[in-house]
């Protein structure tokens, strides 16, 4: 295979590759709840965990002492 054979499979490759993604990206989300499990729910779960997540950093350094302890577990 001559270089030039390699360059022009590799771009027909990444051509490819490239309709891919813009195939993927053009794709149409929907932001509708749904009862059980569903991307929202579960979009929407992921959300709540990180503000949870930060609001505990925020605890520790804003009271220099461990959440467990800050909340009365130990």
């Amino acid at each position: 295979m001559t270089k030039e054979e390699f360059n022009n499979k590799l771009s027909a490759a990444d051509e490819l590759s490239n309709k891919e993604k813009d195939d993927k990206l053009s794709e149409t989300v929907e932001d509708n709840y749904k009862f059980g499990w569903s991307s929202y729910s579960e979009i929407t779960n992921g959300r709540f965990a990180m503000m949870g997540f930060l609001a505990i950093i925020l605890i520790e350094l804003f009271s220099q002492q461990s959440f467990l302890k800050w909340a009365g577990i130990l």
